[in-house]
This record gives structure tokens, sequence and C-alpha cells, in this order.
């Protein structure tokens, strides 16, 4: 029974990858790794990462993004993962169809960027959103009490809107976070500070805007960016093999819905007021 299920196992996994190498395989090639979705938490692309960067068949890496960004602190620590192992392994960032605040932030730690022309990149800010239900529940008649061991503890209850004071030092926190990517972005890119101040103010670039921006470094698609990744790992073959992370569970839901409906869930699940460096549209 196990060798059954496992053989099947198997064979759908290989109808789903069926360019990544097999399982006993050493052969050499370039290692892709998806970041898609709403960027919730960091600790799968991380391990990932560091598997990729211990395996010496693996010359380079290449992290394909289609994400509109998430979360402020899983999009950072994403950025400096990238950071550290291209330090030891070229790491090319591959942008899809979006590649938007966190997901761009997640791509400046690459070594390269590739994008098509017409992906949707830049919404280089920070978003914090609270709902008020103030009149909703004075047309139903309900009334929340509320004791607080400091002013602050309660910001952003539903019940009420934020005081003058709440909004000032969200502003500044969303402000100091806000510098945070701009800073990162001007050292990774090698662009000046202010140049990055002008156009990080949340609108969004298509690809060609962003080269010419200097935010990326080409245009091309994933078969570009693999090519580059080969190149910049000394590897002779521009078609090199490909290798993906070996899945280390079996999700029903990522079966039927695919990573995104796995990224839907969590944030289903996440608490609903976070700060994000997110593009966010109608939400």
């Amino acid at each position: 029974m196990f060798l059954f299920f496992g053989g099947i196992t198997f064979f759908v996994a290989k109808m789903i990858r069926p360019t990544s190498v097999d399982l006993f395989s050493s052969a050499q090639g370039v290692g892709i790794i998806e970041l898609k979705g709403v960027i919730t938490s960091s600790e799968k692309t991380i391990a990932n990462l560091n598997d990729f960067k211990k395996k010496d068949n693996i010359k380079a890496i290449v992290v394909r993004i289609d994400s509109p960004g998430g979360a402020v602190g899983a999009s950072q620590e994403v950025f400096r993962e990238l950071r550290r192992v291209n330090r030891e392994k070229p790491v090319v960032a591959s942008m899809g169809s979006v590649a938007a605040s966190g997901g761009y932030y997640a791509a400046i730690g690459a070594e390269k960027i590739v994008a098509s022309p017409g992906t949707l990149t830049g919404s280089m800010g920070v978003i914090l959103k609270f709902a008020n239900l103030e009149e909703i529940f004075k047309k139903i008649g309900y009334k929340s009490e509320t004791i607080k061991s400091g002013e602050f503890k309660d910001m952003g209850s539903p019940s009420r809107s934020l005081t003058k004071a709440e909004r000032d030092m969200l502003q500044r926190l969303l402000d100091n976070v806000h510098d945070q990517f701009i800073r990162d972005i001007a050292e990774s890119r090698k662009l000046a500070e202010e140049d990055v101040r002008q156009v990080a103010d949340g609108r969004i670039f298509s690809g060609e805007q962003a080269l010419e921006l200097g935010l990326i470094d080409a245009l091309g698609n994933l078969t570009d960016a693999v090519r580059l990744a080969a190149e910049l790992g000394g590897l002779d073959d521009p078609s090199p093999r490909l290798i993906y992370p070996a899945e280390d569970d079996f999700s029903l839901l990522r079966f039927f819905g695919g990573k995104r409906g796995e990224a839907l869930l969590d944030q289903m699940l996440s608490p609903e007021t976070s700060l994000s460096y997110e593009w966010s549209v109608g939400r």
C-alpha cells in the first residue's frame, strides 16, 4: 500500500514539475523557488534558499516572484535572506505578472532582477488599514466598553474613529518603515535615496518604466532569467536543468487550488490588522 501511494505521489509530482530533477539526481542546474501570492510568512522561502545554497549541484538560483506584496516583516526577511545567499551563490529575481511592494522588496535582495515589459511592479510604500464599524454599531444598538492600561492600547478599535494623537503616532510609524524600504532600495540598486523617494509614493510601474528608473536590470521572461542565472553560476548550458524544492507535505488545498489557494487561506487566518508592503486595489 505504501509503495502504491508513494508511486502515485511521485507520478503526480512529475506531472506537476516535469522539468524537476529526479529525487536521486546530482546533475548540475539552476534552482527555482516560487514566491507567489500575498507574502504572509517567510519560513518556507528561507528554508528553500538555505537548502539550495548548500547543494553543490545547484550553481545559481532563480526566485520567481508573482506577488502584490504582504507583511512588512516577512518581506524584509525574504529580502535579507536573498541578499545573504547571493553572497555565496548567484540569485536572480524573475518577476511574473505582478511583483509589487513587498514583492519588489524581496526582489532587490537578488543580484539581478528580470521583468517582462508589462510586469506591474513598484508600489513602494506602506499601508495600514482599520475597519471602522462605528455607524453600523449605532444602528444595531451595539456598544463596547474598554478598560485599558494606556492611551493607545485600544488603537484601531472598530467601534470608534482614530484620535488625532493615534493617527499622528501611526503616521510616524509608517514613515519610519517607509524610510527603511527606501534605504534598502537605494543601497541594493545603487541609487540616490532622494531619487528613490521621488518615485516611492505608492505608484506602480511597468517593467519598461522600472528599467528606465534603474529599479530592475533587464527585460525578459523566466527563460531569460534562468539563462542569466546559468551564466552567473558558470554553467555552459544556456538551458540548464531546473531544480525545484521537494514538497515537504501533501496538501489537498494546494492540489486543487495551487499555492495561491494556500496563500489565500493564510491571509484569511491572519490577523485583520497588519502593517503591509502591499499593492492593494479595491480592498
